[in-house]
């Protein structure tokens, strides 16, 4: 099963790689890679389609026939992530081609640690902060995410946990058209009117249980689709390893994210 995972996963970056030039050409100069960036993107993916939920787990099923150290597999799975990156970027842009009239932006918790160990967290610290979610208090990051009625990926950001959800939406929806469906954490007239543009954009934001009886019925239908990104949230978490603690570098945290997403993406 580990191997039909890995050649399964080879065959569709190989493709990907090619198709969009992800992997520039190799020089025939120095020394030769240990693991080439197609096969550090495939064991990444690898890692976050199975249920390896460490590096080490990976290079303990690839070892006899990576034969090179454990540290040179983390490098280079780090590394890749710098492909999923540009890959990401390419899928978003199709996205946008294509794009779903009805949009949907929400945020979700990226915890990096145990909120007893945030004051010893050292890793993330440069870029993690104590925030609050609706199941309580946390330390870690933000990740922001616009998709389309379809599912398709339109915009992406990550941010402290502590940074103004209305000013992460205006940024990430700048050049976003549509209906734009938001929750009531992002209740402001002054950002619908800044967003709202005439006959191009339109940002439909759920009112407070208390403003319940202003809703019209097909606003409430639009609104109840936001259980899609809310399960693209529980998706990414569950079956994708998007949250995690175990890194123990910058890169480390950030490759994670990115691979997750990759892994998610390309379902």
């Amino acid at each position: 099963m580990t191997s039909l995972i890995f050649k399964n996963l080879k065959i569709v970056v190989t493709q990907l790689s090619h198709q969009f030039s992800l992997v520039p050409e190799t020089s025939t100069k120095g020394r030769p890679r240990k693991i080439s960036p197609i096969d550090a993107m495939t064991l990444s993916l690898y890692q976050h389609r199975s249920t390896r939920a460490t590096k080490k787990s990976v290079y303990e099923d690839f070892k006899e026939v990576l034969k090179c150290s454990y540290k040179t597999l983390v490098v280079s799975m780090n590394k890749s992530a710098l492909l999923c990156l540009r890959l990401i970027g390419i899928i978003l842009r199709w996205g946008r081609q294509h794009q779903n009239l009805v949009k949907y932006t929400d945020a979700t918790d990226l915890p990096v640690c145990l909120k007893k160990n945030a004051d010893s967290h050292k890793t993330m610290s440069p870029f993690a902060t104590l925030g609050r979610s609706s199941k309580g208090w946390y330390y870690g990051l933000k990740m922001t995410l616009t998709r389309d009625k379809d599912g398709r990926m339109l915009g992406l950001r990550f941010t402290s946990a502590t940074a103004s959800d209305r000013d992460i939406f205006r940024k990430i929806n700048e050049y976003i058209y549509g209906i734009i469906v938001a929750d009531a954490g992002y209740v402001s007239k002054e950002l619908e009117n800044d967003m709202n543009i005439d006959g191009k954009r339109w940002v439909l934001i759920r009112p407070y249980k208390t403003m319940k009886k202003l809703m019209t019925k097909w606003q409430e239908d639009l609104y109840t689709g936001r259980f899609q990104i809310e399960f693209d949230f529980r998706s990414l978490k569950m079956f994708h390893g998007l949250v995690t603690s175990l890194p123990r570098s910058i890169n480390g945290y950030l490759a994670n994210y990115i691979h997750a997403l990759t892994s998610f993406v390309l379902r």
